[in-house]
């Protein structure tokens, strides 16, 4: 009977004895650990946070129109459209195919355009046409690329890739591109090409 006794007495004896020093490092683990789950913690509400703030909607069969001083400067049809609202970005992505008629201060249609997709940067008031895109005006002037950029606040066209652009007298090609939405002025990065003059 007094076996029992003395090992549960030197089960205390060394529970008292070596506890501490096994305790400390279990206590300097155990903050360490609830520290990185914190910081994962917060991290996953700070991205949940940030996914809530977006409000997306929906469209399909889509017409937009931008105005500018009362005056229609441009109209849109796509085939469906994700409007993307956030504090640091508000666009909308047209699925194609798009057409995008311009038109000029009297309001009547000067440029015409076609692509299969298309992005609208609300703040910046910029339109990209993306992929096959084809430009036409009313005085048969065509502009073919795979990415324009048109500005609403300069009424100006420009794109960073290879365009060729033909018109009744001559066609040219080259990258880089910036002109007129009528193409009536323009200027190409490396140009080449044939000019006819009567």
């Amino acid at each position: 009977m007094e076996q029992p006794e003395h090992a549960a007495a030197s089960s205390t004896e060394l529970i008292a004895k070596w506890g501490p020093v096994l305790l400390l490092p279990l206590l300097v683990i155990l903050p360490l650990s609830c520290t990185d789950l914190s910081r994962y913690d917060e991290e996953q509400i700070r991205t949940t946070l940030n996914d809530s703030l977006i409000t997306t909607t929906e469209s399909w069969d889509v017409e937009m129109v931008l105005m500018q001083d009362g005056t229609t400067r441009m109209y849109i049809e796509g085939s469906y459209a994700i409007n993307y609202q956030s504090n640091d970005r508000k666009e909308s992505r047209i699925s194609g195919p798009v057409y995008v008629q311009i038109f000029d201060s009297l309001g009547s249609v000067e440029t015409e355009a076609w692509s299969k997709r298309a992005i609208y940067h609300e703040e910046e008031a910029e339109f990209e046409l993306f992929d096959s895109v084809r430009v036409q005006t009313v005085d048969d002037r065509f502009l073919f690329s795979d990415h324009l950029k048109w500005s609403q606040n300069t009424d100006r066209i420009t794109s960073p890739y290879f365009v060729t652009i033909i018109t009744p007298t001559d066609s040219i090609s080259g990258r880089g591109f910036d002109g007129l939405t009528d193409l009536s002025s323009y200027t190409i990065t490396g140009p080449r090409g044939r000019l006819i003059i009567d």
